[in-house]
Order: structure tokens, then C-alpha cells, then sequence
């Protein structure tokens, strides 16, 4: 039986409720099967343990399992099997009855002990409803009286775990091969490579945050996207069952790929902004330069004014509200504001006519437009309302910078920002430097102008201001 991967680990956790991130593991049973190089019948080795999970286990879950308190009082704890539990899954595919449970759990268990944890994971749940999409149900007592599997105890670890071995077995009895392994295939959205590629296409990619460029036979990009784990993504849009019409077109276009790494999902996210922005990719309809961007302004006369990217002056985007994606957008803005604070359209530009607005008419304005309200109250009222919508003002008066370190501690990128725009990221001293002295804010940019607003809402202490007198002693890299 040769199996649809090289090393397989049949994983079942019993554990103290449904919480990856709160509950604690009380047992772990692993069914590791391994193909024989030789060609002969796999090497399955079996292994379980109960785990002390350091808090009481609920009644419910005692009955379910089996597994009391007085059992797993002095069995080890998770902290000290992490490291046993992570060299026998180390090269497997991770295979599991609803593996998503399965795997969060173990995510958080290991990552408790500092250890990585993100194999491929294959749920038999999905497998069964895919290779037998009439049955009724799916679930594992359903599997094992369907298929007659004898797996020993049920809602024991080694038991649910030997079990999902068992069916698979089962399915190389009564299947081909190759119905199989298609439908593991596609569950595991496995790039499937278009013929114009090499083979090792994919190899050189790391599993690292940072952008991708898909070239086609023309020295500009067919598409840029980003990721925090560029190969899982970049090979998503090879797997096969294309959801997207995008991604069945560029598999037929691509001839190259390339890419950039970042420390992390923020500088990925600036990378993209701007490439999109430069290149226009064809395909990246969604990112590309946006003309009819922009932001409001009130003028002297009280009046909202729109002011479209490419003549917003930097310097001022802050105290302007927005930022808006189109002049339409920001006409929608103010015709709600209107309607939950009485404001009038003629004042708003919404409308041009003589006498009382259409607000008005309906008895939903103050009635500026007819001077039952003066200018200068509407205008108060205006701007409290607007409140909201207002891009903050820049808190220091020179650039901050907002440091990003990688994943695995081994880099770390510093991006320089004021007025909300983003002036460059630098990798070392020099390059900072030189970004800290340049004269100009680079033009104004819709996406990075709002991620940059969001990130500073929910971690403002991530900006650390540079203040020119003690540039010299702060700037440390």
C-alpha cells in the first residue's frame, strides 16, 4: 500500500473542553505510519500518554472520557512531553478527525514550550465527505460502524486515533489509489505547478512574511500579493481547484516568480501598497492606483470639499477626515450625518436649489438653508458631528518610526512614517539615516494612510517619535 504521503501521524487529544486557547490536554494518543523505502508494508508505531493539565476536569468531560481527576493526578505534564510529542510529528502530514480541534490545541500546547508547530494538516472528516459525499453522517462512531473498524477503547486517545488509521486502510481497500490521493490532493490544495514553471519553482520561497511578484512574458508584474507565509501562499494559487477566476488565469500566464522578504505583515502590507501602486499589475484590480481617492476638507465657507489623491498635500492630511475611496463615498458619509443630526444639504453642497432643502422638507434639518439656524451654529454642529471622521493630527513634529522584528528574532525592520504616510523602511543605520533626512513626504496613499491610522488606534505605543535635537543618541538600530 503505497500511502498518498511519505509519513503520516494519526493524532487524537482528549482534552478539558473545546478552547484551544484556554483548555489544557488531559491525553494524546499518536499512530505514526511511515512508508517503507524497501517497498514493503508501512511501519505503524503507536504511542499515548495522559497529561496532567494542571486544572480540575469538568464532570461533563470526565463522563465522555473516562479520565478523571485521580487519573491524570502525577501523569506528566504537557510542558514535559512537548519536546517527545514534537519530534513524532516532526515530517508527518498531521492527520485528525476534525482537524482543526486537533491542531489548535496542539498549536497552543507546544507553542506554551517555544515550540514551532505548522505541518500539514489533513481533517478525515472533509476526506469522508468527499469520497462518500452520500452518506448521512461523518462523524467517528459513524466512520467505524460504516466501515466495521475495530479500533479498541472509543474517547480514548490511542483508540480515536488508531481508529482514523483504520478507515484510511479501509479506503486503499475498497478505492483506488488515485481517487484517493486526488481527493487528499485537493483538500490539501497541493500546488499543481502549470508546465511553463520548473519544477523547484516553488523551493526557493521561504516561509516568511514579505510580497510576491508573478511575472508573465513581460518585464512588468501580472500580480503582486503578500503573505506572512509566502510559499503556503504563493502555492495556493497553483492547487487545482481554482475558486478564483484570477488565479485559473494566471497559472495560464505566469512564466517567473519572484520575491521580497519583510520582518513582518506590516511591511509586507507597505510593499504591496506600493507596488500595486507603481506597476499596476493587471491583476491586482482591487490595490490598484485609486484616481478617485482622496480626503474631505471644510473650507472658509463652511462648505465639505473633496480633494483627490493626487492633489492631496501631504503635510495637511492630518485634520482632514477621511480617508475616503471616491468623491461618491464621501457624499454617502455626509448624507447619513445629516439625517442623524438635522444638518442641511444646501449648506453640505449635497443639493444646489433656492429655499428649504430636501432635508428640510421632510422636517430633518435646522433649517440653515432657510434661516432658521445661523451659519455659524450649523458649521459648529458640522464639525462635532464630523468628529469621528477626522484624521488625527500628527502627534510630534518630525517622523516616528515603528519597529518590526521577524518571527524567528532574526531581523528586524524599522519603517519611517509621518503625516500618516509612509516615508521608507530601513535594515540598517545607513539607510535610516538617509531616510530620516529626506526632504520630502512621499504623495499621499489611500491604503497605507489607513493602516496606519488603524495600527496607531490599536497600538499607539508602537510609534516612537524622533525628535531632532537628540537624534544622534535615541537613534540606536
Amino acid at each position: 500500500m503505497k500511502l498518498f504521503a511519505p509519513s503520516l501521524a494519526f493524532v487524537d487529544l482528549e482534552t478539558t473542553g473545546t478552547r484551544a486557547a484556554a483548555d489544557r490536554v488531559t491525553e494524546i494518543g499518536i499512530v505514526r505510519v511511515d512508508r517503507d523505502p524497501e517497498g514493503g508494508p508501512p511501519r505503524v508505531s503507536e504511542w499515548s500518554s495522559l497529561v496532567d493539565p494542571g486544572v480540575p476536569i469538568p464532570p461533563v468531560i470526565q463522563s465522555l472520557t473516562g479520565i478523571t481527576d485521580a487519573m491524570v493526578r502525577g501523569a506528566p505534564t504537557f510542558a514535559s512531553l512537548a519536546r517527545d510529542v514534537s519530534e513524532r510529528l516532526d515530517g508527518c502530514l498531521f492527520v485528525a478527525h476534525n482537524a482543526r480541534f486537533d491542531f489548535g490545541f496542539l498549536k497552543h500546547e507546544l507553542g506554551r514550550s517555544g515550540l514551532p508547530f505548522s505541518p500539514r494538516a489533513l481533517c478525515t472528516v472533509r476526506l469522508s465527505r468527499r469520497l462518500d459525499p452520500e452518506a448521512a453522517s461523518h462523524g467517528l462512531d459513524a466512520l467505524i460502524a460504516r466501515h466495521g473498524l475495530d479500533p479498541g477503547s472509543r474517547h480514548r486517545a490511542l483508540g480515536d486515533a488508531r481508529a482514523i488509521w483504520l478507515f484510511v486502510r479501509k479506503l486503499y481497500a475498497t478505492l483506488p489509489p488515485s481517487e484517493i490521493e486526488a481527493a487528499v490532493k485537493r483538500l490539501l490544495k497541493i500546488p499543481s505547478l502549470p508546465p511553463q514553471l520548473p519544477s523547484d519553482a516553488l523551493d526557493a520561497i521561504p516561509d516568511a512574511p514579505g510580497v510576491y511578484l508573478f511575472y508573465g512574458e513581460n518585464p512588468l508584474p501580472l500580480y503582486v500579493g503578500k503573505s506572512v507565509h509566502l510559499r503556503d501562499r504563493v502555492a495556493a494559487h497553483f492547487c487545482g481547484d481554482w475558486q478564483h477566476e484570477t488565479d485559473a488565469r494566471l497559472s495560464a500566464e505566469i512564466r517567473r516568480i519572484e520575491f521580497e522578504t519583510t520582518a513582518g505583515e506590516l511591511g509586507a502590507l507597505l510593499r504591496e501598497s506600493t507596488l500595486v501602486k507603481s506597476a499596476m499589475p493587471a491583476h491586482n484590480r482591487a490595490l490598484r492606483r485609486k484616481e478617485d481617492a482622496g480626503v474631505m476638507t471644510i473650507g472658509d465657507d463652511g462648505r465639505p470639499d473633496f480633494v483627490r489623491a493626487a492633489d492631496v498635500d501631504p503635510a495637511a492630511v492630518p485634520g482632514a477626515y477621511g480617508p475616503y475611496s471616491s468623491k461618491r463615498a464621501m457624499r454617502a458619509m455626509l448624507q447619513s450625518l445629516t439625517s442623524e443630526h438635522r444638518l442641511c444639504w444646501s449648506r453640505l453642497g449635497l443639493e444646489r436649489r433656492d429655499g428649504p432643502c430636501f432635508a428640510r422638507q421632510l422636517r430633518r434639518c435646522e433649517g440653515a438653508c432657510v434661516g432658521a439656524e445661523g451659519a455659524e451654529a450649523h458649521d459648529a454642529r458640522l464639525l462635532a458631528a464630523l468628529a469621528d471622521e477626522a484624521i488625527p493630527a500628527w502627534p510630534w513634529p518630525g517622523p516616528a518610526l515603528v519597529r518590526e522584528a521577524s518571527p524567528d528574532g532574526t531581523r528586524t525592520d524599522v519603517h519611517v512614517v509621518r503625516d500618516w504616510h509612509w516615508v521608507g523602511t530601513a535594515r540598517d543605520e545607513g539607510e535610516l539615516a538617509a531616510l530620516l533626512d529626506a526632504p520630502a513626504r512621499p504623495a499621499f496613499d489611500l491604503d497605507v494612510c489607513r493602516l496606519l491610522l488603524r495600527l496607531y488606534a490599536r497600538q499607539r505605543d508602537a510609534f516612537v517619535p524622533v525628535r531632532e535635537a537628540v537624534r544622534e543618541t535615541e537613534l540606536q538600530y
